[in-house]
């Protein structure tokens, strides 16, 4: 996982307990915005997973097959 990544994660994590936070004092229509902010995050980070490429491109190892001569 990238570095990108873990913020987008971590910031949805923060997102969330704040959400949790004010909906427990004030109310959960304070709280909507954070919440929706939140799952925004989320998607974005599943979009990343998704779309990221597999591996970085290696080179292929080279077959040691003897030819005949």
């Amino acid at each position: 996982m990238k570095l990108a990544d873990v913020l987008i994660l971590s910031l949805a994590l923060a997102f969330i307990i704040i959400g949790i936070h004010l909906s427990l004092t004030i109310g959960v229509e304070a709280s909507y915005a954070i919440f929706m902010f939140a799952v925004a995050l989320l998607f974005w980070f599943q979009y990343r997973r998704t779309n990221a490429p597999k591996e970085p491109n290696k080179p292929k190892p080279k077959s040691k097959k003897r030819k005949k001569h």
